[in-house]
């Protein structure tokens, strides 16, 4: 696909996903150019590798381009699209262009409907610390490594596939860990079933690859297993399972808990990161280090260390409230976060949420109506539609009326930017706030961070500046971005 091939254009290139794609084929002595929507940290860190980066759509973008990439939140109206084939340039799928680049490798991917950026960058880590010096493409800025995407030289690659678009069909890899299956994509999926049928597929449809690990405390997942011919090799935290964790502590910083292989006792390990939640994840990088050789205690000092993927479960403080921003929109999610973030400081819980496409509105509608509870109050802002068609009877209003009959306080506030202005005039010291979103919504939390910093500096020194908390005060922390990609 790439013989041959010099000058590749990709569109969106400023969303998470295909930056990474760019980053690598730059690296690779392509010449890469691209354009987006706005200016991001990320376009500016390609722009410092020889990267060309147009903001703006323009036909003459594309002039000279052999190759356009393309992801799947590019509308087939794009003006640049439009000239590419009308010019007869290849157009091909950000997932086959990731396939092309990864051959060659020992290969490890991470699937399923959340957690992927977190189970990979785990992943990616702990063989770090075992001196395997792995490349990887994930849809998130590693801590650990400041980046999200990096071509290292050595024998091995971690990739973060998606599925919400069915192109994890066109990524075939060497080991696959799926994480989660629920219900989500419902843009693209006809429900569950058909979510868990096609990652059946993909598993079968593999010709690379020598085995799959999946996560047995999901319901999802656990259907998989028995649909497959192969025999997948499970961890979890709550059901039986080959690779099985236990939490030892409270789930307060560290979290501590023990691993298992079968009954034998493979350490005890903590995580320096927020969130219950994410021992099973550790459960899974934990039974995929082992299977390529990774011992134990290699595995617990690269956890020790891990210090996550940015937004999720980020935390800041600033004038004695504590801010909390997290990627995750599916309502499963959003209650594990809540559980976690009980075990932060005392005070209010205040949720707030911009829901996401009418499709999960509509299919997920009472699972959100509970996802909230624990919370204090829930702040919810116009919905974003992701360019979905309306769905008669479903908007914002649903999701706010699904969260009040279930008996808690509901603020619906219109416009997004004036959640900050009622934030300042009603949070006190030892609040707790989370946004739940994507990143215009993670600038707002910033931009609020900051001020309340500043006015608690009049009366109280100590606060005059955001303070970053947990395992991210040591790493830089980049912008996350808008794009065309979500």
């Amino acid at each position: 696909m790439l013989d041959g091939v010099k000058k590749i254009h990709l569109l969106g290139i400023g969303g998470i996903g295909v930056s990474g794609v760019a980053r690598i084929l730059a690296g690779r002595g392509f010449e890469v150019s691209g354009s987006d929507v706005r200016e991001s940290v990320l376009t500016e860190a390609l722009r410092e590798i020889g990267v060309k980066v147009t903001i703006g759509h323009k036909a003459e973008n594309i002039e000279g381009v052999e190759m356009v990439v393309i992801s799947t939140a590019i509308p087939s109206t794009n003006i640049e699209l439009l000239a590419a084939r009308e010019r007869g340039i290849a157009v091909v799928h950000r997932s086959d262009v990731l396939n092309e680049i990864i051959k060659g490798y020992r290969t490890i991917g991470v699937t399923g409907t959340h957690g992927k950026g977190t189970v990979s960058s785990m992943i990616a880590w702990i063989m770090e610390c075992a001196g395997l010096e792995p490349g990887f493409i994930i849809g998130g800025m590693l801590n650990n490594f400041s980046t999200n995407a990096r071509d290292s030289g050595g024998k091995w690659m971690v990739v973060e596939i998606d599925e919400s678009d069915g192109s994890h069909h066109n990524v075939k890899v060497d080991y696959v860990l799926c994480n989660f299956l629920e219900l989500d994509h419902l843009n693209y999926y006809g429900g569950l079933d058909d979510i868990i049928g096609a990652m059946a597929r993909f598993l079968e449809g593999n010709e690379r690859l020598k085995e799959a690990f999946v996560n047995l405390d999901c319901a999802g997942n656990r259907q998989l297993v028995e649909m497959v011919a192969l025999r997948p090799t499970g961890y979890a935290i709550e059901h039986k399972a080959e690779f099985r964790g236990e939490l030892t502590g409270l789930g307060q910083l560290p979290i501590r808990f023990q691993g298992f292989h079968r009954n034998e006792l493979l350490g005890d390990y903590e995580l320096n990161l927020p969130g219950r939640y994410n021992v099973v994840n550790a459960m899974g990088a934990v039974a995929v280090a082992r299977r390529i050789g990774i011992e134990p205690d290699v595995i617990g000092k690269a956890l020790a260390t891990y210090k996550g993927v940015e937004n999720r479960f980020t935390i800041a403080r600033g004038g004695g409230v504590t801010i909390v921003k997290d990627y995750i929109s599916h309502p499963t999610g959003i209650r594990k976060v809540l559980e976690s973030a009980q075990d932060l400081v005392d005070g209010r819980l205040i949720s707030v949420f911009k829901p996401y496409r009418y499709t999960l509105i509509k299919y997920l509608q009472d699972e959100y109506g509970t996802a909230f509870q624990g919370s204090d109050e829930v702040i919810i802002t116009t919905m974003y539609a992701a360019n979905e068609d309306p769905i008669e009877g479903i908007d914002t209003a649903t999701v706010v009326e699904k969260i009040r009959e279930n008996g808690l306080n509901v603020t619906f506030i219109p416009e997004q930017l004036a959640i900050s202005d009622y934030l300042l005039e009603t949070l006190v010291p030892g609040d707790k706030v989370i946004f739940f979103g994507g990143d215009d919504f993670f600038r707002q939390a910033d931009a609020l961070t900051a001020e309340l910093a500043r006015r608690a500096a009049r009366t109280s020194p100590q606060d005059a500046q955001p303070l970053m908390d947990g395992p991210l005060t040591d790493g830089p922390l980049a912008e996350n971005v808008e794009s065309e990609e979500r």
